[in-house]
């Protein structure tokens, strides 16, 4: 059954458009992955500035960017009048990368990469005015240990801002860098879709990085997606309830005006939510 699963998502490949993805561009020689998140720095805060401005998230503040990745979107905050920005990131091998966009652009007084685990951080109490957590929430192993580590680090008067995709998004398996088809978790297990994952990255440059990167063993040693922990937006309200947190703002941002009735529906919601976004202050 794997291989017909891999046989069909491979046919949709050639029906759905190519989604644009940083692994690819790379591969391609496009731009790295530092430069691609630098350019998309505005993205990533765009959906806060309704409701706040540029200098409510950067000006003359200490930032902590949780899942930094390769930095660039740090670096972009620093552009934007951070004091300062440091980037958390537990893949290790991004830092060369950042650290070397950081001298390209003139930064590095103003940034620091750590390779640590966002559950246990190397900082005292009220470190950071900002803190930042842009498509991370849905990747934590514990994201209720996060959120008490974010609120430990946040200085009286700081804010904590979160977006995130959630699971049944069309692409909420964080799968697009080689599977086009979207939703494509709702209709093939996870079993196929590993084995697909695997049969699509075979041969590229970065196969192993990838597969790293991507793919994770319980204690019975089959393989799974660990990269994602299947966040719902039922589940982050849950979370936040049980962490007695009352977000300053929140909003589910639907994926097309068209869909909005969709995306408000309790049996659709999930799908039809491109994200959602939540701001929390101390």
């Amino acid at each position: 059954m794997g291989k017909t699963a891999t046989g069909i998502i491979r046919l949709t490949n050639r029906i759905f458009p190519k989604v644009v993805h940083p692994f690819n561009l790379q591969n391609d020689s496009q731009k790295t992955y530092a430069m691609w998140q630098f350019e998309k720095g505005e993205d990533t805060i765009r959906l806060f500035l309704d409701r706040y401005s540029l200098d409510d998230l950067f000006r003359d503040k200490r930032v902590l960017d949780l899942g930094c990745g390769a930095a660039g979107k740090s670096l972009y905050y620093v552009t934007q009048g951070a004091k300062k920005v440091t980037g958390v990131e537990i893949v290790s091998h991004y830092q060369a990368e950042a650290e070397a966009l950081a001298e390209q652009l003139g930064l590095s007084d103003r940034f620091e990469f750590v390779s640590a685990s966002a559950l246990d951080l190397p900082f005292p109490d009220g470190s950071f005015d900002t803190v930042i957590m842009n498509d991370f929430m849905e990747h934590i192993s514990d994201p209720e240990g996060v959120l008490r580590e974010s609120m430990r680090l946040l200085a009286p008067g700081g804010r904590i801002f979160i977006n995130f995709p959630p699971y049944y998004h069309p692409y909420g398996a964080h799968l697009s860098d080689v599977i086009n088809m979207p939703w494509v978790h709702l209709f093939f297990t996870e079993h196929m879709l590993v084995d697909a994952y695997r049969d699509l990255v075979h041969g590229l440059p970065d196969e192993q990085e990838r597969l790293d990167l991507r793919l994770a063993k319980d204690q019975n040693g089959n393989e799974y997606f660990g990269y994602i922990n299947h966040m719902t937006l039922k589940r982050f309200g849950r979370i936040l309830s049980a962490l007695q947190i009352t977000p300053e703002y929140y909003a589910e941002i639907p994926l097309r005006s068209i869909v909005r009735p969709l995306a408000k529906l309790p049996l659709t919601r999930e799908l039809f939510v491109k994200m959602a976004v939540c701001v929390i202050a101390k």
